[in-house]
């Protein structure tokens, strides 16, 4: 499952027409928007779902739906379709420990892999304890392949 998080390729994986795609703002009230291989059921198929109505953009050519429907859109756009992509936010998270932070010589074990070694901490890390620190970075979309499982 690659992930990919540069704009130009999550505007590509929304134009395509091939894969169904779950974009997911993460925005609190907004529905999860949904594009589909045209088939002539699709509304038919998305109704299915849920108690709803989907709501179809005729202009931006995609489906409105509950992002209460995620899970189960994901589902069965796997069991339909064999694949889908997923656009959703993102964090990335750093780990590190204030012994490497603060550390003076250049041995460093941290999963930091050196990287914060002996730098301190400018306020942005959020120390656990003595063997841990934490801090996360700013909301991004990421965009991820999901593929059918194969029965063996």
């Amino acid at each position: 499952m690659a992930m990919m998080r540069d704009s130009a390729e999550l505007i590509a994986v929304w134009q395509q027409n091939k894969i169904p795609v779950a974009w997911r703002s993460g925005q609190k009230g907004e529905p999860l928007l949904a594009k589909l291989p045209f088939r002539g059921d699709n509304k038919a198929w998305l109704a299915a779902m849920g108690g709803v109505r989907p709501k179809w953009n005729a202009t931006q050519k995609y489906w409105e739906i509950p992002k209460s429907w995620f899970n189960e859109f994901v589902n069965q756009s796997l069991h339909r379709f064999g694949k889908i992509y997923v656009v959703q936010p993102y964090r990335e998270q750093e780990k590190c420990a204030p012994a490497c932070m603060n550390a003076s010589g250049h041995e460093c074990q941290c999963s930091c892999m050196g990287a914060n070694h002996g730098v301190g901490n400018d306020g942005s890390w959020f120390e656990v304890s003595e063997t841990f620190a934490t801090r996360w970075h700013n909301t991004e979309l990421a965009c991820r392949l999901m593929q059918q499982k194969k029965d063996s």
